[in-house]
């Protein structure tokens, strides 16, 4: 049954699949199909790919924006410029470019910058860049309301990597920095070779960094560049280009790190950033030295005799030309020489009464007032060094460990052309005999002031040796610095950095007597770079300079550089008035030093209480009254004491007029010469000025 029901079944279906039109099979005609279309499609497919490749590279190449927003604040933003590899701080509202920052760390090729790694948070941006070096920079709050910092942190991946971002100085003024040999006002006009960021000695190395320098830069679009203080960083400048910071290679793997501020202008700026770079109380110097004018008395002697009875005489010399208020300055030889240091040893009580019972008959001197001279350095031929490794006491010295044993050999190095060894800073034992000795010495001698030298320079750098971790970079600047504050408010420094807190004055550099940079011309951009730093008790160096150790004989220059000095904090001398010149120069020198005392001083006591308050500085340069004003950000021969007295001295030579530029709008000004007035904004041209004026104006409103 089952078999017959299957059987007319089938013959059912044949009989209805019968129809006049003929059956077609499909199955060999769609294989073949199959193999044509397959390699049409496969074309397709290649011509596809490539098309959006071309796409992609077109879009990364061409058509993607050249910028890219990477952080925003509230009033700016930063961005990253792919084709210049540069980071742009832009305001937001009118997008002002305020700093361009030229990345080094990137190769030189076009590749866009990557999405940010920290997106989750808006105030951070992270990025890898080709196994090369971390890049983190995160939105920090700023010291107030108005100010917005960035913090930029460079971190190499591997050895040997050298980190460098290069600031621009298109369209952007530059100041701070390090104090050099022919100082610049801006630093726009200066070139120096990429080297260690750290004070040198500039007698030694005349194209390194000088006595005075803090690792802050300030832009006049209202900028601040703080590099990070215990980061090691070398700098290099080019003029009118760009200043870069850059991480030394080593397998230290150093970072790059520095926080960009910004705020509305750049007299606002500093006052948010540069005017608190130490955080610690600001204590004042002894004012009283304001008011005396130094006279250098570096006199060669062979013998101490000599050496009073030369010093009696110059005084006398002073008395009789009415300039005997004032302090004579002995150099290092003399103080030696007055000394008697053979009889100075390590501080013990016996030593000291024998040292005090071989002092010399000094009522010569007694009744002068002057200054001894000391430096952290000491010869080894003298009986002192001699005595130090008698007694054991070798690591009172810089020195270097055997690789041996524990045996330690001081370091030796030259100071002023003997071999000598240095004062280990670090070891609380020798500072305490070092300042034992020094507080001696200067109860003996009954000297007012102490001037220390020879702080600046690293010594185990310079002898291409590795320092120890607590004497790199300035850390023997700052350490011995602290240790000469211990004196009190009485002393004098020749080099320091990270310490404008500390009562101390700060000997500046050595000029050439000429009319350079190097020289006169100098000397008013070195008084707004100190003053800035927060550096505002200052010492100048002498009339007429002192580098060449010889009397000055040019008239001109002498009274040019005499008008400056007038108007600075110490009035200071190394060639006497009746060596330089004639007797009318001597009269017109002893009215200066009357003016300085009478007008000058009040002044700076007066504005000193506005820089221990708030950290203003006491000289300040034309922009600090007119911030939006392009015209002041380039003036280097002007200078303000204060908000009041407006300076503008003649600095080249033969010249009788000079253009003056009185800043601060809605401000009016008064020509102490000849009582005229004048509206802040005005361009005087062609000012006169006789060979025994100096142009002062007071602000009258």
């Amino acid at each position: 049954m089952k078999l017959c029901f299957t059987d007319s079944f089938q013959c059912l279906l044949r009989n209805r699949n019968q129809s006049p039109i003929p059956e077609v099979t499909w199955d060999s005609g769609l294989k073949e199909m199959n193999e044509t279309w397959k390699g049409a499609i496969a074309c397709l497919g290649v011509a596809v790919f490539f098309v959006m490749t071309i796409g992609i590279i077109y879009w990364q190449v061409v058509d993607q924006p050249n910028k890219n927003w990477i952080l925003r604040g509230r009033t700016s933003g930063l961005i990253w410029e792919r084709r210049s590899h540069s980071l742009v701080l832009q305001t937001l509202s009118e997008e002002k470019t305020l700093v361009e920052i030229n990345v080094g760390n990137f190769p030189d090729m076009e590749q866009p910058f990557v999405k940010n790694l920290c997106w989750l948070n808006k105030t951070e941006f992270c990025y890898t860049w080709d196994a090369t070096a971390d890049l983190e920079i995160s939105l920090e709050p700023g010291p107030s309301a108005g100010t917005e910092c960035y913090r930029i942190n460079w971190t190499p991946l591997h050895c040997k990597v050298t980190l460098k971002d290069c600031f621009s100085m298109t369209n952007v003024s530059w100041y701070g920095g390090a104090s050099i040999r022919a100082q610049r006002w801006p630093l726009n006009n200066v070139n120096t070779k990429s080297q260690p960021f750290v004070i040198s000695n500039l007698t030694k190395n005349p194209t390194s960094y000088g006595s005075v320098l803090e690792k802050y830069f300030l832009g006049s679009t209202g900028v601040t560049v703080t590099v990070a203080p215990d980061v090691p960083v070398s700098l290099s400048v080019e003029s009118n280009r760009h200043f870069c910071l850059e991480s030394p290679s080593s397998i230290a793997m150093v970072p790059l790190q520095y926080m960009v501020c910004v705020s509305q202008n750049i007299t606002s700026a500093h006052q948010e950033v540069g005017s608190q770079l130490s955080e610690q109380e600001r204590r004042l110097p002894d004012t009283d030295i304001l008011g005396l004018p130094i006279w250098r008395h570096y006199k060669a002697s062979d013998s101490a005799a000599k050496m009073e009875r030369g010093l009696r005489s110059f005084f006398n010399r002073l008395k009789r030309h009415h300039l005997g208020e004032g302090l004579i300055a002995l150099n290092e030889h003399s103080t030696m020489l007055l000394s008697n240091a053979d009889h100075m040893h390590l501080p013990m009580a016996s030593r000291k009464m024998h040292a005090l019972r071989h002092t010399r008959n000094l009522s010569l001197i007694k009744p002068l007032k002057f200054s001894i001279t000391l430096s952290p350095y000491t010869s080894i031929n003298s009986q002192l060094f001699l005595m130090s490794l008698q007694e054991g006491k070798e690591n009172y010295w810089l020195s270097l460990q055997s690789k041996f044993d524990s045996h330690l050999t001081p370091l030796l190095t030259k100071w002023k052309g003997q071999f000598s060894v240095r004062l280990n800073v670090t070891n609380d034992a020798a500072r305490t005999w070092y300042m034992d000795r020094v507080s001696l010495l200067w109860q003996r001698l009954g000297a007012q002031y102490v001037t220390f030298e020879g702080a600046e320079g690293n010594t185990f750098a310079e002898q291409a040796i590795q320092p120890p971790r607590e004497l790199e970079g300035d850390k023997y600047i700052g350490m011995f610095a602290l240790m000469a504050a211990t004196l009190g408010n009485s002393t004098i420094i020749s080099a320091i950095t990270r310490s404008n807190h500390l009562p101390l004055f700060i000997q500046m550099t050595p000029l050439q007597s000429d009319w350079s940079y190097a020289g006169l011309k100098g000397i008013i951009p070195s008084v707004l770079h100190y003053s800035l730093l927060g550096y505002n008790f200052f010492i100048p160096d002498a009339v007429g300079g002192t580098l060449a150790n010889d009397f000055l004989t040019e008239e001109e220059l002498y009274i040019r550089w005499l008008q400056i000095v007038t108007f600075l904090p110490v009035m200071s001398f190394s060639t006497p008035p009746w060596v330089c010149c004639d007797d009318w120069v001597l009269n017109l020198t002893r009215e200066y030093i009357q003016r300085h005392q009478d007008f000058v001083v009040p002044l700076i006591v007066k504005f000193s209480k506005e820089w221990l308050s708030w950290g203003h500085p006491i000289f300040r340069p034309l922009w600090w009254l007119s911030p939006n004003d392009p015209v002041t950000f380039t003036i280097d021969d002007e200078f303000l004491i204060g908000d009041e007295v407006l300076i503008a001295p003649v600095t080249e030579q033969g010249q009788v007029q000079r253009d003056i530029y009185l800043p601060g709008e809605g401000h009016t000004w008064m020509d102490t010469n000849t009582a005229q007035v004048f509206d802040g904004g005005t361009l005087i041209r062609n000012y006169s000025v006789r060979l025994v004026e100096v142009p002062v104006f007071v602000k009258a409103s």
